[in-house]
């Protein structure tokens, strides 16, 4: 076997272990889908099978159960006002962090991304507590902005890095032709993030959106308030479950986070390659 051989050989071998791979991560979501459209019996029946008809009154009736419009009105606001903070406060504290080194600096970068070690459940009920008294429980808004405390210490850590790659060179230009700091963040610097920017939204949006933690503890008391993915867990009873239902449900809920990842799944190639590149 010669070199082209071997290296055709190498790139088939790794081509069926990361098909092997995608098929057990699919398999579960293909399932879904298709136990989407059976009725109660046939899931039970046999959960493991394609349907053999299509059930579509189970959309139907899901989407008229879980009020679908307005709880996807409400995945909208706490998407949106979490990404929006989260991208904004990462951001320039990467760029603050980035461009003022000093001892001082190093140790606030390693505080804010500290909390990316420290455990969800470790920190909820207190967290639970906090929030009541703020009165960030059991709101949109609330709920949004405690996102930005969640997702800034990943985003900062992603924007830093990536911040190393642009000339120090820009700002001088730009402090000479009179701009402030948070001018020359606003109007120069964070075009040059568009990469890496849309890297850190899809994550985000991904993570945000089919979040059922955090909105079980601040948002599950009250109906206007539900997200998504809590409406489709409603379906799930611990002496009466409607599969058929349930399947439906989180079908509607993660399918809107699926098209934003397949419409922007680009960005993050590019941001990854940019800061390999550059880096």
């Amino acid at each position: 076997m010669n070199m082209k051989q071997k290296k055709a050989f190498k790139n088939w071998l790794v081509f069926i272990v990361i098909f092997v791979i995608a098929i057990f991560y699919f398999y579960p979501v293909l399932l879904m889908f298709a136990n989407s459209f059976k009725s109660l019996g046939d899931v039970i029946k046999s959960p493991i099978s394609m349907p053999k008809e299509l059930v579509i009154q189970n959309y139907k009736d899901v989407i008229k159960k879980m009020d679908y419009l307005r709880l996807f009105r409400n995945n909208v606001i706490i998407t949106v006002l979490g990404i929006v903070g989260i991208v904004f406060f990462s951001s320039a504290a990467a760029y603050i962090l980035d461009r003022r080194r000093n001892k001082y600096t190093k140790i606030m970068y390693t505080l804010i991304i500290t909390p990316m070690l420290i455990p969800f459940q470790t920190i909820m009920i207190t967290l639970l507590k906090a929030m009541t008294i703020v009165h960030l429980s059991g709101s949109k808004i609330g709920l949004g902005i405690q996102y930005w405390g969640f997702g800034v210490p990943m985003a900062t850590f992603i924007f830093y890095n990536f911040m190393k790659t642009i000339p120090k060179e820009i700002d001088e230009s730009a402090k000479i032709d009179g701009a402030s700091t948070f001018r020359t963040y606003i109007s120069v610097i964070f075009p040059l993030l568009k990469s890496v920017t849309f890297t850190v939204i899809v994550l985000d949006v991904m993570w945000i959106w089919n979040d059922f933690l955090l909105p079980l503890l601040m948002v599950n008391s009250n109906k206007e308030t539900k997200t998504l993915v809590l409406a489709a867990y409603t379906f799930v009873g611990s002496m009466n479950t409607k599969w058929h239902y349930a399947m439906t449900g989180m079908v509607l809920a993660v399918v809107p986070s699926i098209i934003v990842f397949i419409f922007l799944q680009k960005y993050i190639v590019e941001g990854v390659v940019a800061g390999a590149v550059k880096g």
